[in-house]
């Protein structure tokens, strides 16, 4: 492991062990603490424990110690890969990452057919909006026409009212 991040590792340990002992620190030294954490994100990206001895001393770690100390595993990480932090800082991915980028020699659809896709697409969208609709106007007479006020013409109602709103919302996102 990194002699670095051994050191940022066990100065944030001994900082949880001060303030589980004496209570948080003063605002100097917790403004140090803050300013610092980003160097320590390394330090989280293994597992610790908090471990508490047969006299009662509490033990932050990141190791599990032997013997007859009880043991809380308080955060769990996984060492970062060397290949998935990019060469240089100034590199940022914007947006999604395709898991498994498209191959330059994949068939593309021509334009023109892409948009008789999408116009198929919005028609039949279209078609079930105007089904619901209707649904809903049908469920909505029951509901008023039924005088014990049931739970269940209620609930067909609101169904039908999210299927329309989830319905226009994907009209709405359509090219």
């Amino acid at each position: 492991m990194n002699p670095v991040r051994q050191i940022y590792r066990a100065a944030l340990i001994n900082f949880l062990q001060h303030v589980v002992r004496f209570g948080l620190p003063s605002k100097r030294v917790r403004s140090a603490a803050i300013l610092l954490l980003p160097l320590c994100a390394p330090a989280f990206a293994s597992t610790f424990y908090k471990c508490t001895d047969d006299s009662g001393r509490i033990l932050f770690t990141n190791t599990q110690p032997r013997g007859k100390s009880k043991c809380i595993v308080l955060a769990t990480g996984k060492e970062p890969s060397r290949g998935s932090v990019p060469a240089s800082g100034s590199q940022r991915v914007v947006g999604r990452a395709s898991a498994t980028p498209t191959p330059s020699d994949f068939p593309r659809v021509p334009s023109h057919e892409q948009r008789a896709r999408d116009s198929d697409r919005r028609t039949i969208l279209e078609g079930e909006l105007s089904k619901e609709q209707a649904l809903y106007a049908k469920a909505q007479k029951l509901a008023a026409a039924d005088s014990s006020g049931a739970q269940a013409n209620r609930d067909i109602t609101a169904l039908h009212e999210r299927n329309i709103k989830a319905l226009q919302k994907e009209i709405s996102n359509l090219r």
